[in-house]
């Protein structure tokens, strides 16, 4: 008999190779290696013969609407950023790092469907007891007689439970704290991950059941463990949010069934998580009247426009290498931007000898470029010590030449804008969404002439 293949795979993110190391060299984690057997071939695999399937293939055009229909779940903001509703045999994979809600939202969205679908939901939970469930589900009032409760962290004595209530729906908590008996190694390892998130998708698959998974992530809000567990699943949910505020952002990193980067808010109380319908007026600041260095923007996360206000600060005091820190955005973006601003007006090139801080507000992470122009017109504020009228609103990317280029969404963008009372509103000029009542900007420098107060550029149509 020949001798199996050996190999070698990290613990923590699944990375396999020829030989052992002591670091491995892709997440760069010390002692996470060790040594695996490579699977044998199949007979199939080895005389190349094709094997009869299981089910034979369909035209589409007579695969039935029902099977893709969409079941809500009662939870709004839930149903929302998966598209609308589960769809039947869907597995979505719900990650965030410890202790920022998952549990919560997730028996809530559990608490959700039973008042609204008939059947069962049944929620396997491997990290806490029955009697530890129950006090979070009084708590958030989320008790019910068809939410079922197992504490079992064996992936047979799971699916047993599944076979026996036949639920309409399926919660494993967490995917990483179930370990399948017919496989050595510890529960969380990812030889155990990707076999029990491999069986539990083939069953939800095979009987048409929804089946929501709770996984870790890295402080990047990456998913953490093998690569390979984000393709087996239909739909990751990153959720996200600091211990220390209460705002909580669900967001579609992948939807096989819907739009990706859609995202919802919630808010951490000590009855649960309380949906934001309305989240863009988190991410603005509550003020009388406007202050220099501020200048407010509508960015896109998925389908839905969100306010968010940019908050900029020029230190005059700078040392012999100009600082640049930022919150929110990406950084290397703002540097150029500042650059981009430092040659767009008169009294702007100080700019390059300034210390120079930009943020966003409510804990916002844009990375639309479509808030470009608002962080050079707020950096430009500051500056001047100009305050930006409170109904002035900039939308558009800028280049490294200063032009204001056209974003995507602009309609919705201003429709939002207008909704919340803006009323003078910078656009991209010759963007393909053709809107009225909006100022156009070619350039950065005429938006900067706006905010120092020319009257001629900011009543004309169309600044030049």
């Amino acid at each position: 008999m020949a001798k199996a293949a050996l190999s070698y795979q990290c613990n923590a993110c699944g990375a396999t190779s020829l030989r052992w190391v002591g670091r491995c060299p892709k997440c760069q984690e010390f002692g996470t290696v060790a040594e695996i057997a490579a699977a044998p071939a199949t007979k199939a695999a080895k005389s190349g013969k094709a094997v009869a399937a299981v089910r034979p293939a369909q035209p589409v055009s007579e695969i039935a609407d029902e099977r893709v229909r969409r079941l809500p779940t009662g939870a709004g903001e839930f149903d929302r950023v998966v598209g609308g509703g589960l769809v039947a045999g869907q597995v979505v994979l719900v990650a965030g790092e410890p202790g920022v809600g998952k549990s919560t939202l997730l028996l809530a969205v559990a608490h959700a469907f039973t008042k609204r679908n008939p059947g069962t939901v049944l929620y396997a939970s491997g990290e806490e007891s029955a009697d530890q469930i129950a006090l979070r589900a009084r708590r958030i009032g989320a008790v019910s007689e068809r939410l079922l409760v197992t504490d079992d962290n064996d992936l047979f004595a799971i699916l047993g439970q599944v076979d026996h209530h036949r639920p309409g729906l399926v919660i494993v908590d967490s995917v990483q704290t179930i370990s399948s008996s017919e496989l050595e190694g510890r529960a969380g390892g990812v030889s155990q991950v990707l076999e029990v998130t491999q069986v539990l998708t083939r069953t939800a698959k095979q009987r048409g059941l929804p089946l929501l998974l709770i996984g870790q992530s890295t402080k990047d809000n990456s998913v953490a463990g093998p690569r390979a567990l984000e393709h087996l699943v239909d739909t990751v949910l990153t959720f996200e949010g600091e211990r220390t505020t209460a705002l909580r952002l669900l967001r579609a990193a992948k939807n096989r069934y819907g739009p990706a980067d859609e995202i919802v808010a919630f808010e951490q109380t000590d009855t649960g998580l309380a949906e934001v319908v309305d989240p863009s007026e988190l991410f603005r600041g509550q003020r009388d009247t406007p202050v220099p260095g501020t200048c407010v923007t509508v960015t896109m996360e998925g389908r839905r426009p969100l306010l968010a206000e940019i908050q900029a600060l020029v230190s005059p005091d700078g040392g012999p290498v100009a600082r640049r820190t930022v919150t929110g955005l990406d950084t290397t973006r703002v540097v150029t931007l500042a650059a981009v601003t430092a040659q767009s007006g008169a009294g702007m090139k100080v700019l390059s000898q300034r210390d120079i801080f930009v943020a966003t507000v409510g804990g916002a992470q844009i990375s639309d470029p479509g808030a470009d122009l608002a962080v050079c017109l707020a950096i430009a504020s500051a500056q001047l010590e100009t305050a930006i009228p409170a109904d002035v609103l900039a939308i558009g990317e800028i280049a490294l030449s200063g032009d204001v280029r056209p974003v995507p969404f602009l309609a919705q963008r201003v429709a939002e804008a207008r909704r919340l009372r803006y009323k003078r509103i910078l656009v991209p000029a010759g963007s393909r969404d053709r809107v009225d009542g909006v100022i156009e900007v070619r350039h950065l420098e005429a938006g900067l002439r706006a905010i120092q107060g020319h009257a001629e550029a900011a009543r004309q149509p169309g600044l030049r």
